[in-house]
């Protein structure tokens, strides 16, 4: 008995620590655990890195919607589907700056940034500079997704004063061309990559319900986790099926993801990625407080606030403040990281 408690410790242990060599096999292999002992072993690495009563606020404003060239199968804002969105021109700084305030004055601690492009243009960069070391003069955390990048211009936003980009695998490498065409997983990894080299963080994960299998939800994590560096956030959406986009249609046909599976990922994200900000981003608003418990349980540790992400609806300022209140959670400080 004390050689078996002795065993299971040890193996607690070994899992907390950030590695870079996992199989697939092995991410399957965390996918087929028991629920009940793969929420365990979750909350167990969760504790070993931050306050599991603390959740990190961030708050994301679309600075730039619709139009974009790519053809991502679940996005309102591709020029290549009717969804009734109308495209706008990029903000202004000063009004990016007043919802930045806003954000604060909410509790966000993060404010994200959003542009639907392709890729960046260089003819941009002064602007969004201009946007960025505004948000970062109140005292938050910037963070941006503008597409893809060159290694010039992940210096240049890193010298205004980014401090995460957000670029997201999206799903697993196999299904990949099951959800955009317009760009390859290469495409991706290099934009991650200038990032990284950049000195920048990294915010960086997927969507699951877009139809895919198992296998593919582990195959996104493996190539999180075995990236050079794991992301330091890392997004966990729940599809939000759109009227007119090829995957939302087929979304709403097939019906959504179980959500006990969706905890399996957070969970198994917790695991692979025990250092980073794992986050429910996407299709919060459709969660019940119970599976955000059990989310949260598993190792969520970050959402975004406010009532709109991008394109997309979200839980109300009020209703979040219910849920915190129901689970004894409190707000993570500005700056915070994994011990």
């Amino acid at each position: 008995m004390a050689d078996d408690l002795s065993r299971t410790l040890t193996t607690r242990t070994n899992m907390a620590q950030p590695r870079h060599d996992w199989t697939l096999e092995e991410v399957e292999a965390l996918f087929a655990r028991p629920f009940m002992e793969l929420v365990f072993e979750a909350a167990s690495v969760h504790r070993a890195w931050f306050d599991p009563s603390q959740i990190q606020k961030s708050q994301l404003l679309s600075i730039k919607t619709g139009g974009c060239a790519e053809n991502c199968g679940y996005c309102s804002q591709s020029s290549s589907f009717q969804t009734g969105l109308k495209a706008e021109k990029l903000l202004d700084a000063d009004v990016v700056i007043a919802e930045a305030a806003a954000a604060k004055a909410g509790g966000a601690s993060r404010f994200c940034m959003g542009a639907a492009w392709r890729e960046l243009k260089d003819r941009d960069t002064p602007r969004l500079a201009k946007m960025i070391s505004g948000v970062k003069a109140l005292g938050l955390e910037t963070c941006a997704t503008l597409g893809m990048l060159t290694a010039d211009q992940a210096r240049q936003l890193k010298e205004a004063g980014l401090d995460y980009y957000n670029h997201n695998l999206d799903t697993g490498p196999e299904y990949y061309a099951e959800v955009v065409t317009t760009r390859t997983y290469q495409d991706r990894l290099d934009t991650l990559e200038h990032v990284r080299d950049a000195g920048m963080n990294t915010c960086c994960g997927g969507i699951v319900g877009m139809g895919e299998a198992r296998r593919d939800r582990a195959g996104l994590l493996h190539a999180l986790a075995t990236l050079p560096a794991h992301p330091d956030s890392l997004p966990v959406n729940a599809l939000v099926p759109v009227t007119g986009t090829p995957l939302g249609e087929r979304v709403l046909k097939a019906g959504e993801i179980d959500p006990i599976e969706f905890v399996r990922t957070v969970a198994v994200a917790r695991l692979v990625c025990p250092r980073a900000m794992v986050r429910l981003s996407a299709g919060r608003e459709t969660m019940t407080p119970e599976m955000q418990a059990l989310c949260f349980l598993a190792g969520a540790n970050s959402i975004f606030v406010g009532g709109k992400l991008l394109t997309t609806p979200n839980p109300e300022e009020d209703e979040d403040a219910r849920l915190f209140a129901l689970l004894d959670l409190q707000p993570m400080p500005v700056g915070a990281t994994a011990r």
